[in-house]
């Protein structure tokens, strides 16, 4: 799921977090929630670094959902990267 919305308490984790607990049993893999960072939202010209990004979605499907072939991650979606960036408060 991807929104222009910082995803920290957004509605879509919201919705990330009833859809793991309503139907667990018949998913591949958790939901991944991709959104703007954690900042004031910046001038324009540092947009492309704020608002998801086509890359951001891909790089966030090839790491947490299924592998894509020939695919290079530009942005880490690691599991440990989101803790840490959460603990950083970004």
């Amino acid at each position: 799921m991807a929104s222009d919305a910082s995803s920290r308490g957004s509605f879509l984790k919201e919705m990330a977090q009833t859809i793991t607990e309503l139907s667990f049993d018949h998913l591949d893999a958790p939901p991944v929630v991709v959104g703007s960072r954690n900042w004031i939202t910046p001038a324009y010209e540092m947009e492309e670094y704020f608002f998801p990004q086509p890359d951001w979605i891909l790089d966030a499907i090839n790491e947490r959902i299924i592998t894509l072939t020939g695919h290079q991650n530009k942005t880490d979606y690691s599991v440990e990267k989101s803790i840490n960036l959460n603990k950083q408060g970004v």
